[in-house]
């Protein structure tokens, strides 16, 4: 194992950097309300909320800049969460909800659901989000681990890209056959937060709760696991059941996350890493801090993503893939193994 340079070495800066993070994201939160075309000032966000009168500015920051804004912070620290528990569980640098087919999955199933059953409600998109998410999940754990060496970091990855691949072509299939899809469908598909409401926020956030709370919970056990699964089972930890949450953590929380934005690709990978290069390998300060990192990550591309083509807008999730994959390439050539 690398040994990996820790900047925050003692519980209490560990904290302190927690209460930090916090504060930056309610930063990031208050300029992705008041910053874009549309100019706002504070005074409108406050009037907007407690003495709203039907104006087009207060109806941009009801309906489009406040939903924007939370959707952002909790689909950015989901993905990261999610990351971060799959590098953990497969012991591979490149795991993510986008490298292993996950996004894919879910995405392929959301499409489906509206070519071929004609669905168009939020709590459909959700249902068969999460149903996608755990096909995908089961299928790239099922050929990752065939052979006599077992579950490793390389065939997981070739497992999960190849499934990736799948999914994405079967996709990008359907919505040729189906124009009326391709329109309803085809900026979710880039990845985009830009005209969800708090509706569909709403709708996913039990999941995403339930998913963040064990996760919390989880850090213990990830860090036994991450001894290796031998000496995990003679410390008496059941790891089937360790494997069993931690997939239900990342169908939850990447399911939930392409349900609500599309499929983001890259938060995943990036950010865990550097929640580790910041507090080190104990998943008890990996899992929050890569949860505030995901969500400062995501507000932050939102809000650039808002100026490159002003007054279009890029989507989100073009603004995640050129940070993250030159970083991807990195982590690749380095061939870390943490």
């Amino acid at each position: 194992m690398r040994k990996v340079a820790v900047m925050i070495r003692t519980n209490r800066a560990k904290a302190f950097g927690l209460i930090i993070g916090v504060f930056v994201i309610a930063a990031l939160i208050w300029s992705s309300i008041v910053l874009g075309l549309t100019k706002v000032s504070a005074q409108m966000v406050y009037d907007a909320i407690y003495h709203f009168d039907g104006s087009n500015e207060h109806i941009i920051i009801q309906d489009t800049r406040i939903p924007r804004a939370f959707i952002a912070a909790a689909v950015g620290a989901s993905l990261a969460v999610a990351g971060a528990i799959m590098q953990g569980l497969t012991h591979n640098p490149l795991a993510s909800p986008g490298i292993l087919g996950i996004n894919a999955g879910a995405s392929f199933f959301v499409v489906f659901g509206i070519s071929f059953l004609g669905l168009s409600s939020l709590t459909a998109f959700t249902w068969l989000a999460f149903l996608g998410a755990a096909v995908a999940s089961v299928v790239v754990y099922v050929f990752g681990s065939m052979g006599s060496e077992g579950l490793t970091p390389i065939k997981i990855t070739l497992a999960g890209a190849a499934i990736a691949a799948m999914f994405s072509s079967m996709t990008q299939g359907m919505l040729t056959l189906d124009e009326r899809a391709l329109d309803q469908v085809l900026f979710w598909l880039a990845g985009s937060i830009q005209g969800r409401d708090l509706e569909i926020l709403l709708s996913v956030l039990p999941y995403l709760v339930v998913g963040w709370f064990i996760s919390l919970m989880f850090g213990k056990q990830m860090n036994v696991l991450a001894m290796g699964e031998d000496l995990a089972k003679g410390l008496g930890q059941k790891t089937l059941l360790v494997k069993i949450t931690g997939a239900v953590i990342i169908v939850l929380l990447a399911g939930g996350s392409v349900a609500i934005a599309g499929p983001i690709g890259f938060v995943g990978i990036i950010i865990p890493h550097f929640a580790r290069w910041l507090v080190g390998i104990d998943y008890r300060w990996v899992i929050p801090y890569s949860a505030l990192l995901g969500a400062i990550l995501l507000l932050t591309a939102d809000i650039g993503a808002r100026y490159i083509l002003m007054p279009a807008e890029v989507p989100v999730g073009v603004m995640t893939a050129i940070v993250g994959a030159p970083f991807f390439v990195y982590i690749a050539r380095r061939g870390i193994n943490e």
